[in-house]
């Protein structure tokens, strides 16, 4: 007997760790009020605490971020803003911040401080990181397929702002990515609650959900199972020429799928089944809910 498929815990994530050094790497030097190029190289490196200017801070906070002291990190950046906070150094430490907070966890924090600088810095060079930066912070936050999903609708809006605001940006090709992604999430929850309802014969419920998957995620992995439950369910409730029709869609569209074969194999009498990793949920319900 197969089991249900396993719970999805959460989307890992991929392709981020060249996108998130981006800003790092453009931090490397600064242009200072004066017009002259500072830099945070071995100079600002060797300050120490009794250097309290934006550059050493700044360079503090950088050097944080490096050991992966994100908390620490945090702190001296904070310190840039409340000590300096009209200096080039302190609108850039918003968004550094912003980053080790995400790197922390904190992303309630980081949506906070992303919010802000994108708010009080809209035409920044940094303006399409901070956006991405923020879809992830939401994206992160995306749980398992049987919890409300409202942080996975979160997490596509924010996704397709960066894709329109910033097209031809790497941030943009990511986030269409996780977007995909994202929408298969979605689809595997509305399977989780239509083989929920299936299993308790709440018919109508189960075909409304099986129904959203193939009208409203037509481009995920899901779509061949619940193709093959509406076959189920048609059956069951004695709609024989829409279960054949269903089959009919399936077998088109995935013909090689193990789920057009348990299809086939409920309508055509004496043909086999899909691997027994595999049988048709109703099957395997036969003598024992119902």
């Amino acid at each position: 007997m197969r089991q249900m498929p396993p719970r999805m815990t959460r989307l890992r994530r991929l392709t981020l760790l060249p996108l998130l050094l981006l800003p790092l790497a453009a931090c490397g030097g600064l242009q200072a009020w004066d017009g002259r190029q500072t830099s945070i190289g071995a100079q600002g490196r060797a300050a120490t605490g009794t250097d309290t200017s934006a550059e050493a801070l700044y360079a503090a906070g950088m050097e944080r971020l490096e050991r992966q002291e994100y908390a620490r990190a945090v702190e001296a950046f904070d310190l840039v803003e409340r000590e300096h906070p009209y200096s080039a150094f302190a609108t850039n430490a918003k968004l550094m911040a912003a980053y080790a907070e995400y790197m922390r966890n904190r992303y309630t924090e980081a949506l906070g401080a992303l919010d802000r600088f994108i708010q009080l810095h809209p035409a920044h060079r940094d303006i399409a990181y901070a956006y991405y930066l923020r879809a992830l912070s939401l994206y992160e936050q995306i749980n398992d397929v049987q919890r409300d999903q409202r942080a996975t609708e979160q997490a596509m809006a924010a996704l397709q702002d960066v894709a329109n605001r910033f097209p031809n940006t790497p941030y943009a090709r990511d986030a269409r990515l996780k977007i995909d992604l994202a929408r298969d999430h979605l689809a595997g929850r509305e399977m989780e609650v239509g083989r929920f309802y299936q299993g308790r014969r709440l018919w109508a419920a189960a075909i409304g959900r099986y129904r959203r998957v193939v009208e409203e995620f037509q481009t995920t992995n899901h779509v061949p199972e619940a193709l093959h439950r509406l076959t189920e369910i048609y059956l069951a409730i004695g709609l024989t020429d829409e279960a054949r029709r269903t089959a009919s869609v399936l077998g088109h569209n995935y013909p090689g799928s193990p789920w057009y074969q348990d299809s086939y194999a409920l309508l055509v009498e004496g043909d086999a089944p899909a691997p027994e990793d595999r049988p048709g949920f109703f099957r395997r319900l036969v003598g024992t809910v119902f």
